[in-house]
């Protein structure tokens, strides 16, 4: 009997508990995480720094297979990002596109010149776009090398040597 009484009151305050600890327990797990994180960069750090101390070079990174991949990544995603001409001629094809479904759309089921003055606005800013895209200044982007040529050899010095004063060498001077 006390059982049955407190289960009624139970029940509503769980529906609210249970996300709360949930949400709780993220945020914790969170904050955790990034210390222990911070704990391993920071030993990774002194670890560097004993072996400059001890005079040993430390490798640039952990993983260089890895490192060359990230790289490797981000030069194929600056390249490949379409430029501002494509991106406009994309919107305009697409605006075009639209006008012209409300064109048909509105004409058909309204009057013709509601369906041409709100298809025929949308289809006329689609065409600025296009036309914007077309007069978008230089080609689209080409891809580049990974990594720049290195710089040639240094030249040599256009003097010549200064001869010795006539007389031989000056004595005065321990050589």
């Amino acid at each position: 009997m006390y059982l049955e009484d407190r289960i009624p009151n139970v029940v509503p305050v769980m529906i609210f508990t249970l996300p709360i600890i949930a949400v709780m327990g993220g945020i914790l797990f969170s904050i955790v995480k990034t210390i222990m994180r911070a704990r391993v960069r920071e030993l990774e750090i002194r670890e560097r720094i004993a072996m400059i101390e001890r005079g040993l070079v430390p490798p640039p990174e952990v993983d260089p297979r890895g490192f060359d991949r990230a790289m490797a990544r981000h030069d194929y995603a600056v390249a490949m990002r379409p430029s501002a001409g494509i991106r406009h001629r994309r919107a305009g094809v697409t605006m075009m596109g639209v006008g012209f479904g409300l064109l048909v759309l509105l004409t058909s089921t309204a009057d013709f010149s509601v369906g041409v003055g709100v298809g025929g606005f949308i289809i006329i800013l689609g065409l600025a776009f296009f036309i914007n895209s077309l007069l978008d200044g230089g080609p689209d982007r080409q891809p580049f090398g990974r990594y720049p040529a290195p710089p040639g050899p240094p030249t040599p010095p256009l003097t010549t040597p200064t001869p010795p004063p006539p007389g031989g060498p000056d004595p005065r001077v321990n050589g």
